[in-house]
């Protein structure tokens, strides 16, 4: 609870109503004890209280239970902190004026020095119903609802206050806090405001004020306010606690590093902080460290579901898949609420995926489509599983549905393999009727893989369609001469041809078709003639890329892709291509692949950084050109694209840094020169 301004404001009652019995001796007092009680009020005005009791003690012997006199000597009793002597005095006070206000506020009062908040308010409440229109008396009454918790009452109370002494600036002061205290951020804002305008130079509570603007998401405000607070008070680890949390927020993770690194060293067992700590570590991509944050957070805190799921995130990232699915598991067995968090049902789905337990995976896809049933990517990978588990009807829909929202090579390749792989589930099933519409689909769609072929051979054969099984044997042989399996079964097929008394039919099952992988290309072998026909393909895109005839070009590459979808080079230059076309969004989705074939491919990673900084995601951009210099330290330009990106995002500390690299790297005197004056210019 913070800290509230009370004492002053206690002690104005009792001066109120110690003034008003300090008027003369009433006439019913003797002139002897009149003259001892005017000597009492000379020694409390020089401080002499213990000359002031004993000359109000030896009045009341002479003109005894006078009130007045007792009011005086309780108070005076309250000055020299004998809270009971006073208490008792007066007591006995209202005793003989029971509705007398001021004394029961005198009495709060002594509560509130003794702690005893409640006894205090009730006091005060007794002064109010007494004396209503006192309405200085809203003053006591919050302070002591503050010291309650009873932040509501205190507001009301305060308000009530100051509608009547507008400009009691410490009672807004003590308003403010009790909006925070209250978590009504921005009124407590409001009033901070208020009371820093007014006098900048005696304004104490930045701490406050900065915690109540990081509430309200004013990170950079806040971020000033707080900086203050460090400044006037090293030693105020909440505030550097609120600054680190702005600075976090910011993305000045340098500067929020630096801050948790003092909240550390002066409160090592702040455990509480733990997990905003870990979060800062993940975002700068130090796993390992963060990792030990979250599980010391944990040991500590081992029911907040978010750690978990924090935790599962690197230990995806880290491709710790096993541990990933323990910690997001136990995220949401602790909460839930968390199984309505999308994108930890998405994490779920994947890791699911990569451990190729499709059946989870499904069910997670289908919570996550279940709220987003749009997303594209998530359509598409629930596709990936069905293909998997082998539902290929499902996934053939599927297919056929994305291809609705936009053309895209990986899925048409996709469905067309799903297309055949059903084809000869139906031939299992002797259902040739079903087995040649599947085949005749995929051979509609240009497929060049021979299964196609080979599969409609047999099911034109079991339905006793012989001339085209002949025809579509020939084709499968033609185009696969070495799949010896071919042209042994159409020998036999001919063979029995001529045997019209026996019932020949066609042999069924799988095993030609190649195992769908989990990926979004085409596992099937690449014959010597398709090899040479995609660098044919691959090296007219070239010309046509030279010529700037682009969109042949896209023709050609997408082409050669039909032939070896794992071609991280040729999916580069139709990124490439894009980019040049200002299609941001298009060029991401072919680096992307590129990146996806191949994680090591360094040029693939820059050029999706570029995309992701014409797209203005900054993140994603530091990301990709991290993981440039991770691959290729030597890659001098990844440094400069690095350093435009923390510009961007106002991380001058980091902008500097990785500008000055790329001087070592760069040989241009032109560029190095324009790097030079943004150097200069963001060390100012």
């Amino acid at each position: 609870m913070g800290i509230i301004k009370i004492k002053k404001y206690l002690l104005l009652s009792t001066i109120l109503s110690l003034a008003l019995t300090s008027l003369p001796a009433s006439c019913a007092m003797t002139p002897e004890a009149n003259s001892l009680y005017q000597q009492a009020c000379s020694a409390e005005y020089q401080q002499d209280y213990n000359t002031a009791v004993n000359k109000l003690i030896q009045a009341l012997g002479i003109a005894h239970n006078d009130p007045m006199l007792m009011t005086k000597l309780a108070g005076i009793y309250s000055e020299m902190d004998e809270y009971d002597k006073a208490l008792e005095v007066y007591n006995k006070v209202l005793e003989l004026r029971p509705d007398d206000a001021f004394v029961h506020i005198s009495i709060g009062s002594i509560y509130e020095s003794q702690g005893k908040y409640m006894e205090a308010l009730q006091s005060y409440n007794k002064a109010m119903s007494i004396f209503p229109n006192y309405k200085y008396n809203y003053l006591n009454i919050a302070n002591a609802q503050y010291q309650l918790r009873d932040y509501k009452s205190s507001i009301d109370s305060y308000n009530q206050f100051l509608s009547t002494y507008t400009q009691h600036w410490e009672a807004r002061e003590n308003l403010a806090n009790a909006y925070l205290a209250n978590s009504q951020f921005d009124k407590a804002v409001e009033e901070y405001d208020a009371l820093y305008a007014k006098n900048p130079g005696s304004f104490k509570d930045f701490a406050k004020y900065g915690l109540a603007l990081f509430e309200i998401k004013k990170y950079d405000k806040a971020a000033e306010i707080l900086e203050r607070a460090v400044l006037d008070n090293p030693d105020n680890t909440s505030a550097h606690v609120s600054l680190a949390l702005s600075y976090q927020e910011l993305e000045k993770n340098d500067l929020a590093l630096a801050q948790y690194d003092i909240v550390f060293k002066q409160a090592p067992n702040l455990y509480s902080i733990r997990l905003d700590y870990a979060n800062l570590l993940a975002d700068i991509d130090r796993n390992d460290d963060a990792l030990a944050s979250y599980k010391m957070y944990i040991e500590h805190y081992p029911k907040d579901y978010r750690a978990y799921r924090n935790l599962g995130i690197v230990y995806k990232r880290k491709s710790d898949i096993p541990n990933a699915i323990i910690n997001f598991e136990k995220a949401i067995a602790l909460n839930a609420e968390s199984s309505k968090d999308v994108d930890l049902m998405l994490d779920m789905a994947e890791c699911y995926h990569l451990q190729k337990d499709f059946p989870n995976a499904l069910k997670f896809y289908n919570q996550v489509l279940a709220v987003k049933p749009n997303d594209y990517d998530v359509k598409l990978n629930k596709a990936l599983v069905l293909h998997a588990m082998k539902q290929y009807n499902d996934c053939i829909a599927l297919y056929t549905d994305l291809l609705k929202t936009k053309d895209n090579a990986a899925v048409q390749n996709n469905l067309t393999s799903a297309l055949i792989a059903q084809g000869y589930v139906f031939l299992d099933e002797k259902n040739y009727s079903l087995a040649t519409g599947c085949f005749e689909r995929a051979i509609e769609r240009k497929t060049q893989d021979s299964n196609a072929y080979f599969g409609l051979a047999k099911a034109y054969r079991g339905s006793g369609v012989n001339d085209k099984a002949s025809e579509f044997y020939e084709k499968a042989i033609s185009m696969a001469p070495e799949r010896k399996e071919y042209s042994e079964e159409f020998a036999e097929f001919i063979s029995s041809s001529y045997q019209s008394d026996v019932n020949v039919n066609a042999e069924t099952g799988s095993k030609n078709i190649s195992e769908v992988k989990l990926s979004v290309d085409s596992e099937d072998a690449i014959t010597k003639q398709e090899l040479e026909h995609n660098k044919n393909l691959i090296a007219i895109g070239d010309e046509n890329y030279k010529k700037k005839n682009y969109d042949v070009a896209i023709n050609n590459y997408q082409d050669a892709l039909k032939i070896n979808a794992k071609d991280s080079e040729t999916l580069l230059k139709l990124g490439n291509i894009y980019k040049i076309k200002n299609d941001n969004l298009k060029a991401q989705d072919y680096y992307k692949k590129a990146v996806f074939i191949n994680p090591n491919y360094a040029d693939g990673w820059f050029n999706l950084g570029l995309v992701y900084a014409n797209l203005k995601n900054l993140s994603g951009a530091k990301e990709a050109f991290h993981r440039v210099i991770t691959l290729d330290p030597n890659y001098g330009y990844a440094y400069y694209a690095l350093g435009l990106a923390y510009e961007q995002s106002g991380n001058k500390i980091e902008a500097v840094k990785n500008y000055k690299i790329f001087l070592v790297h760069n040989k241009d005197a032109a560029t190095a020169k324009a790097v030079q004056e943004r150097i200069q210019t963001l060390e100012k």
